[in-house]
């Protein structure tokens, strides 16, 4: 294990430290508990929006607080859910009078914690709904609206995050705000493939082994299984394979237009995810659809996990204009289109 480490039991604390020192304009340790962490740009009346999950995918949870986007985060051990009370100092710090909007992976830890939190936030007056988003396709079948959905939460919470904190920015309600919220996340999918496994400092050894010439397709970004492990292939097989049932899982017509999301998972560099995307553009072009933006990047890593998963999100007028908003969060800025 090779990593920037001193005590690997302070890791998560350490990096937070650094962190705050980096943008002490813009965030604040919500009770002086670092991992607790708050916007200082508090809009009264404006609907609170906070999310949290396990560190390690960096720039998600908590590089999307700031304006335009989320106002808090509490953040949990490497791929560890944070606890109940983590959420509830947050959700009390970011609260401006008009509710807050819990939007979260669909994973059980936090499923059960963010719950928690938001029943003990009901009994302090302060009104929570909450948004669990989950559109990874390799995880489970679309399902109707009420019904359990098995799918997990991975880099296509970025669509949410960004749709539902411009509604907020505009003073949208806390029900108009979750609305926009489930709608964001009903209407995005994706698929990952992972190359190579990575390590959590406090247990020092890789996640799972997978053969140097080998991938899976379908992996999570906790390293949980996959569609199928075969034999490295090129590029454009790879997304051959992995973007049709993205696009087959939306229901995408021709005219469609679409949001595209090519997400580096940790050691994957850029120029081969521009390639990837080379050959996603294609499959588009190919089916008729229209892509109205497209994001290039690491929005949800694991560690230094080699991969890349790609989120489409289906577009309508009003999903375009919150995606064009502009934000201004401590690891994502865009300016209004």
């Amino acid at each position: 294990m090779k990593k920037f480490l001193n005590d690997p039991e302070n890791f998560i604390e350490e990096m937070l430290e650094g962190l705050y020192a980096a943008h002490p304009e813009d965030i604040m340790p919500a009770g002086g508990q670092l991992r607790c962490l708050a916007t200082k740009h508090k809009v009264p009346g404006k609907v609170a929006i906070a999310t949290g999950g396990g560190s390690g995918h960096l720039p998600l949870f908590l590089g999307y607080v700031g304006k335009g986007m989320l106002d808090g985060c509490s953040v949990g051990g490497v791929f560890q859910s944070p606890g109940s009370d983590e959420m509830l100092t947050v959700t009390k710090e970011i609260d401006n009078g008009a509710g807050v909007l819990y939007i979260y992976g669909n994973y059980n830890g936090d499923i059960f914690n963010f719950t928690m939190a938001k029943e003990e936030a009901d009994m302090d007056d302060i009104r929570v709904e909450q948004t669990i988003a989950g559109e990874d396709v390799a995880s489970g079948p679309r399902v109707a609206p009420g019904e359990k959905n098995t799918r997990r939460g991975v880099a296509g919470i970025f669509f949410v995050y960004k749709c539902a904190g411009a509604a907020a920015a505009e003073m949208k309600t806390l029900d108009e705000v979750k609305a926009v919220a489930d709608k964001v996340a009903g209407q995005t999918a994706t698929m990952g493939v992972a190359f190579t496994p990575c390590t959590v400092p406090r247990i020092g050894h890789p996640s799972f082994e997978i053969g140097d010439d080998e991938m899976e397709i379908g992996m999570g970004i906790h390293g949980e299984q996959g569609i199928r492990r075969g034999k490295l292939a090129p590029a454009d097989e790879i997304v051959s394979e992995m973007l049709p049932p993205v696009l087959d899982d939306l229901a995408l017509k021709e005219n469609d237009e679409i949001a595209v999301l090519i997400n580096g998972l940790g050691a994957t560099p850029l120029e081969e995810q521009y390639l990837v995307n080379r050959k996603v553009a294609q499959i588009v072009n190919e089916r008729g659809l229209k892509t109205y933006r497209t994001y290039v990047g690491e929005f949800a890593t694991s560690l230094e996990m080699a991969g890349l998963s790609i989120s489409v999100l289906k577009l309508d007028d009003e999903i375009k204009h919150y995606l064009d908003a502009e934000a201004d969060a401590i690891m994502f800025k865009q300016f209004a289109k």
